[in-house]
Parts: C-alpha cells; sequence; structure tokens
C-alpha cells in the first residue's frame, strides 16, 4: 500500500526518536545483562550462530524469484530485498546542522525496517562497518548491537583478550561528551559505595577511527544483552522483576544525581534513485543482533539494568534549556516545552524515570510512544494527570485542536481522549497481569499511584528527588524486598 507525504515524514523522524539525542534519561533504552554471560564468549558465539540460522530459515519460505545474494557471516545465504525495503518507502532526513553538504546533493536510499538511517552515511555521519572489520587493530565487528542518532553499536572480539565487547562509534568530529561522563560517573569518589554506580558502564578501552566521513570517537565496553524497551514492548516482566529494575533504576539515577549529572542480519542497501553506490557508505546494512530473553523469562538475577546513551548527558552546574532537550515527546518532562528559556535540571530526570517505571510494570506507556505531534502527547498528559498550570494552558498553542476553553475534548478529540490515571493502569497494566496471572493488589496499587503522580507533577519543583523515590512507600515496601532477595 503506498505511503503518503505524512506517513513518510513520520517514518523520517523514527531513528532520532527512538534512542538518538536523549537531552534527560530516556530510561527504557537502559540495558540489562548477566554477569555470567558477560565473560562468556560461548554463550554470545552460540547466539551469532542462532542469529545466522534464524535469518535462513525466515527467508527459505518466500519466493524463489525474490532472492539477492549476500555474504554476511561467513557462507552465502539468499536475502529478501522486498522483506525489508520496501520500494515505496524511503528515509527523507532532514540535512544535519553544520553539513556543507548541499541538500539537493544527498542521497536517499530505500528504507530498511530496523537499521540506522541510512543518509547519515555521509560526511560528519555514521562510519561505514562491516562484519569481519577489524578496528584499531584488536576488535573483530562480529555483529551489530543497536544504534543511535549519534552512533553505532557494535558486537566485537577482542583478539588480544579473547572475549567479546561492545564498540561504539560515534559519528564524525562529534565532541566525545560520554566518554568523559562515563569516566567521571565510574571513578570512585569516596570509600562508600553508592549502589546505584554498578548501573554506569565502565569503559574498557577507546580509540579514533579515520573513515570517508571524518574522524569517529570510540570505546569499548562490557556487552549488555538487550534494550529493555524491546523486550518490555507487548511482553510483561514477572511482578518481582519489575520491581527491582524499577528499584535499580531510581538507585542509578540517584547515583547519577549525586555525581551532579542531569541524564539527559544483513540486507543489501539499495539508493532510491538507483544510482550507483558512494564509497562512504556501506554496501549493506546489518540489522542488530538479539542477545537476549523475552521478558516473561526474566529472573531477579537478569534484573540488573545499565544506563547507556550519556552523549547528551550534562552537568547541572552547565544547564541546558529546555528549548534545547531532545528527549522523545512521550518521556519528555512538560517544562522543556513551556519553559523552553529555563535550564533543565533534576526534576526533568524524575518525570523520564516515572514513563520508564510505568512502561517496566505494564505493557503500555502511560503516554503515546507512537510517532505522534508533541501537541497530541501534552493533550495525552492533561487526561491522564488532569490541569496543567494556568500560565501553560493560556500559552498553550496548539489546545485549541484538543479542548474548548472550559477544558472539554473537541469533538474531534473526544474518541481519542486517553484514559485517567487510574484508568491507565487498570488498561495497562492491571488487565494484561490478570491475563498472566494475579493483579497487583490495591495496596501496592495505591502506594505506586501515589508515587506516580508525585513523580509526573507538572511542576518540576513539586516531584520528589531520586531520594526521596527510593525512600517513598511503594519502594520501600514492594521494590526493595524484591531487589533485595535478587542479592548482589
Amino acid at each position: 500500500m503506498p505511503v503518503c507525504a505524512e506517513d513518510r515524514a513520520i517514518y523520517s523522524q523514527q531513528p532520532d526518536l527512538v534512542e538518538a539525542g536523549i537531552a534527560v534519561l530516556d530510561f527504557i533504552t537502559c540495558q540489562y545483562g548477566l554477569r555470567q554471560f558477560q565473560s562468556s564468549s560461548r554463550n554470545i558465539s552460540e547466539q551469532l550462530r542462532r542469529h545466522t540460522i534464524f535469518r535462513c530459515s525466515k527467508i527459505s519460505t518466500s519466493p524463489a524469484s525474490l532472492f539477492r545474494t549476500l555474504t554476511p557471516r561467513g557462507p552465502c545465504f539468499p536475502i529478501i530485498q522486498s522483506l525489508f525495503c520496501p520500494q515505496h518507502l524511503k528515509w527523507r532526513s532532514s540535512a544535519r546542522q553544520g553539513s556543507t553538504i548541499p541538500e539537493n546533493h544527498r542521497i536517499e536510499y530505500n528504507w530498511i525496517k530496523g537499521v540506522e538511517t541510512l543518509e547519515k552515511y555521509r560526511p560528519g555521519g555514521y562510519h561505514p562497518l562491516r562484519i569481519g572489520d577489524v578496528l584499531n587493530n584488536r576488535y573483530q565487528v562480529a555483529d551489530k548491537l543497536g544504534f543511535g542518532g549519534y552512533s553505532t553499536v557494535w558486537l566485537a572480539l577482542d583478539t588480544h583478550l579473547q572475549r567479546y565487547v561492545a564498540v561504539k562509534v560515534t559519528i564524525a568530529d562529534s565532541v566525545p561528551r560520554e566518554t568523559n561522563i562515563l569516566k567521571t560517573l565510574s571513578a570512585p569518589r569516596s570509600l562508600s559505595h553508592h549502589p546505584g554506580s554498578d548501573s554506569v558502564p565502565v569503559i574498557l578501552d577507546e580509540f579514533t577511527l579515520q573513515g570517508p566521513n571524518g574522524i569517529h570517537s570510540c570505546y569499548a565496553m562490557t556487552p549488555a544483552q538487550c534494550n529493555l524497551r524491546d523486550k518490555s514492548f507487548s511482553r510483561l516482566f514477572p511482578l518481582d522483576v519489575a520491581r527491582t529494575f524499577s528499584y535499580r533504576l531510581a538507585q542509578a539515577v540517584a547515583y547519577t544525581h549525586s555525581r551532579g549529572y542531569v541524564h539527559g542480519e544483513t540486507v543489501p542497501i539499495t539508493r532510491y534513485d538507483g544510482g550507483p553506490f558512494p564509497s562512504n557508505a556501506p554496501s549493506s546494512a546489518v540489522i542488530p543482533l538479539f542477545l537476549g530473553k523475552y521478558a516473561e523469562e526474566f529472573t531477579l538475577n537478569d534484573a540488573r539494568p545499565v544506563l547507556s546513551d550519556f552523549g547528551e548527558a550534562f552537568p547541572a552546574s552547565e544547564p541546558r534549556l529546555g528549548q534545547d532537550c531532545h528527549t522523545p515527546p512521550a518521556f519528555r518532562a512538560p517544562e522543556a516545552k513551556f519553559q523552553p528559556l529555563t535550564p533543565l535540571s533534576y526534576p526533568s530526570d524524575i518525570w523520564s524515570l516515572a514513563t520508564a517505571i510505568w512502561e517496566i510494570i505494564g505493557m503500555k506507556a502511560v503516554f503515546s510512544t507512537e510517532f505522534v505531534p508533541e501537541d497530541e502527547i501534552i493533550a495525552q498528559q492533561v487526561d491522564v494527570l488532569g490541569s496543567m498550570p494556568s500560565e501553560w494552558w493560556t500559552r498553550w498553542d496548539g489546545r485549541a485542536r484538543f479542548f474548548d476553553d472550559d477544558g472539554c475534548p473537541t469533538d474531534s478529540y473526544v474518541k481519542n481522549k486517553w484514559p485517567t490515571l487510574e484508568g491507565s493502569f487498570e488498561e495497562g497494566v492491571q488487565k494484561w497481569r490478570r491475563r498472566r496471572g494475579p493483579a497487583i493488589q490495591e495496596s501496592e496499587k495505591a502506594a505506586f499511584l501515589d508515587l506516580m503522580r508525585r513523580m509526573l507533577s507538572f511542576r518540576p519543583e513539586e516531584r520528589p528527588t531520586a531520594e526521596e523515590v527510593l525512600e517513598s512507600e511503594w519502594m520501600v515496601e514492594w521494590a526493595a524486598p524484591d531487589c533485595e532477595r535478587g542479592g548482589d
């Protein structure tokens, strides 16, 4: 079915919204990992083998006329272009700020589901990598783990130590902010150990790559298994695991704040116009490897989150204005929109933390994670949380699309109106937990919703600190005991 211009615009926004440009925490992008997994090359090798088998089995039932041959990992096997690369879709990414490439000279590629924005393979953008490439005379690329708007992340074998690592390769000529922040956060400050510090990744090595698109900062760290949002989407964590993830995530945020920081398979690529391929882009795209397990299979021992994407974090002493916030709208604190010239600070992280905890506990996010306009997210916030501050209400330019002057939903919006916080909990959490077992008991529900109301206060000064979140009734009575049962 043809895609209209509006849909195409939504697709073009997708890569930058999912994982890139996070000024305050999009906490669900944190990873999890088992300690025994992190040191086991055998387990990773088995996952790599299964990844290849999965791809072969997935395409074996498709019409032979659609096959294309490609050499990804080892032997050649057929790839179906039309399965991942519909001809009627293409990316239309905006020009990078400061780019010297004229818009009419930029190359557009056919869209491939699940990979980075291919138009970013240009000067100042991604570095083209292939399976088997060796980085810094040491790290042999085995597969892709993920990507964001500012980097790609690869699983690589450290040929010196014979272990697997995750190597993050940033876009060209970017300031290495993330490595500096991670070094600060992982350095011991005193003899006392903050439990949240275990959720900050440790840099094992750093180096630079000179490529056709510029100089890229790179660093290696222990690989985590998967992205929590990927595992929580359409899946439900066991309740004790969800509580433990929530508690340890809050600990990680508390630690980050205590250090003075606001976290702010292969498929062939074809040009949309059918032209020749440039030398600064890869000839094939790599679908990220799945190294994890499904949410319902998690145990307490798995509930060990690792925060990722510190590239847009910033010291509280060097504030960032609301208008410069790049957090996806579903997780973005509302002051970023309504107080654009006011510096963001720790309360913005608390709002994002609340949206993450909600998504971990339930099946459906508290606000839409679809690619909808920012004003629609704001309308959902009013639906769920009630009236916003009056000065924001009067300044909200998009309000008339959703509400009349009395605050009642318009005729065009009433069918899309979101439920209240209690209704959202019933629809997004309880309904799904009843299908898998017992629902959350009323006493825990009341404590959980009380914490969410406070963390999602419209006014940032009314939100609790991260330490106060850890001292809340729900954390103390329900989350902390499960976390203690999970052990170190």
